[in-house]
């Protein structure tokens, strides 16, 4: 048997954390089987469904780099199947129409609520025989009143469901759409689904789609319900805690793989191993491993992965990233070379991409300030002397490299007798207009002999004219 396994997002808002960790679990396990992937778009609900959504789950996917095998399918063209299977169903007695009226549906509830039973539809169409002048029906499922329904959850275990307490849901409204319940059957019995992960929210649902795919002939699929994910405070995920767009951990400055290997390690785990490559999350994921109990996010973790996936990943594939955080603030840094260059000086020191791009601005445009406390402190009368002396030295080396730039500021704190810092200080706040850098060689070295002569004699100008 193949393997295969469907992520059915609705396009009625951004792809969260939560969406693309099922995504991932989904992914994964297809993966791990050499099975198929299948995206779907489950966008049936027309009001709320929009065009923007659509797109921002494909770059969400596409950004996490989980490319589907099938797909993606959309739901609103497939409506003549939806209507060919209900047909199938109310032609074998498995459906029927319902003429109820909203305030025939009201009336019922209350009278089940005033004797403190579950509300629910009582079924009074379903001998019905005759039409109802002037009513466009429903057409609901014709659900066992008796015996149970099992589900054999590979995350939670065998859950128990009494067919009585599942009412006739509705699948075909009387506008002709089709509900999520009864299309989602369909879609996965034609796209030949053999595993269904996804959220535990959805546990409630199943045996309706179970008991939807027994009337139909068909096996059900396998189902995996995975625990929800809730805020560091132990409440339901928010934006305030992180449930944002996908995209938005782009534009905070993470990488894919951080994000990935975070998502993974939100109820799964594979030992005490924190930190996994691609390969060896497809190798090592079982969904039997993944926790029965809700995962709390990390912020600090999330930025930790992040940090560590900077620092070694390759330059020049951080470098277009790097760039793109840079036109997002308003530069326009070209030349690869120079971009990957400048990763590999601040990765070290940088969390995030985002702050990485604004503590490079100096690489790529002249400001115009001095940062206050650094001026104060190194770009004083006291000062003017080492930057002088550096200053001519620097302009007197024949090849603009870092080692010989590193030689050059030795040579300086000898000559002057003082420590490397009393240097080194005063020349990074004079080319970066702040108080931290890379290494003051390997930041001359990037911004280049004519530029870093510039600016020390601006400093030097600056200090002269009374600091002004």
């Amino acid at each position: 048997m193949t393997i295969r396994t469907r992520f059915a997002p609705s396009p009625t808002g951004y792809l969260h954390i939560g969406g693309a960790r099922t995504a991932l679990f989904c992914w994964l396990y297809a993966r791990h089987h050499r099975g198929q992937f299948i995206l779907r778009i489950e966008d049936t609900d027309r009001e709320r469904s929009t065009s923007e959504a659509v797109q921002a789950i494909f770059d969400g996917m596409a950004w996490l780099d989980m490319r589907e095998d099938e797909g993606p399918f959309f739901q609103t063209q497939r409506f003549e199947r939806y209507r060919e299977v209900a047909r199938q169903l109310l032609d074998a007695g498995h459906a029927y129409h319902c003429y109820c009226s909203k305030e025939e549906l009201e009336q019922i509830r209350n009278e089940q609520l005033a004797r403190r039973q579950k509300p629910r539809y009582d079924g009074r169409c379903r001998t019905r025989s005759t039409p109802r002048v002037g009513v466009r029906p429903v057409i609901r499922f014709k659900n066992p009143q008796i015996g149970q329904t099992t589900v054999n959850d590979l995350v939670r275990g065998q859950v128990v469901f009494e067919n009585n307490e599942l009412d006739d849901l509705i699948i075909v409204r009387s506008d002709d759409t089709p509900t999520y319940n009864f299309t989602v059957v369909v879609d996965d019995l034609d796209m030949r689904i053999t595993h269904v992960i996804r959220g535990d929210d959805h546990l409630n649902n199943t045996p309706r789609q179970i008991n939807i795919f027994n009337a139909l002939g068909a096996k059900p699929p396998e189902y995996a319900h995975l625990p929800m994910i809730l805020g560091p405070d132990g409440a339901k995920l928010s934006k305030r805690h992180g449930a944002v767009s996908v995209m938005q951990y782009r534009e905070d400055g993470y990488l894919p793989e951080a994000v990935i290997n975070y998502l993974v390690r939100l109820g799964w785990s594979h030992g005490d191993q924190e930190i996994f490559t691609r390969e060896e999350m497809i190798r090592f994921f079982n969904i039997a491993d993944v926790n029965k109990s809700a995962s709390a996010v990390n912020p600090d973790k999330l930025l930790w992965l992040n940090q560590h996936y900077i620092k070694t990943g390759d330059p020049d594939r951080l470098a277009a990233e790097l760039g793109w955080h840079l036109t997002r603030i308003g530069i326009t840094a070209t030349g690869a070379i120079k971009l990957a260059a400048v990763v590999r000086a601040q990765a070290e020191r940088s969390r995030t991409l985002k702050e990485m791009a604004e503590a490079s601005r100096f690489f790529f445009e002249e400001f115009t300030d001095y940062d206050s406390k650094a001026a104060e402190k190194n770009l004083t009368f006291e000062t003017l002397a080492s930057l002088h002396e550096t200053r001519v030295r620097l302009a007197a080396i024949g090849e603009w490299s870092a080692p010989a730039i590193h030689r050059v500021l030795e040579d300086t704190v000898a000559a002057l007798g003082v420590k490397l810092g009393k240097v080194a200080q005063p020349v990074r706040v004079a080319v970066s207009g702040g108080g931290v850098s890379p290494p003051i060689d390997i930041t001359l070295e990037l911004l280049g002999r004519e530029c870093s002569l510039r600016r020390l004699d601006r400093a030097i100008g600056w200090i002269e004219k009374g600091r002004c």
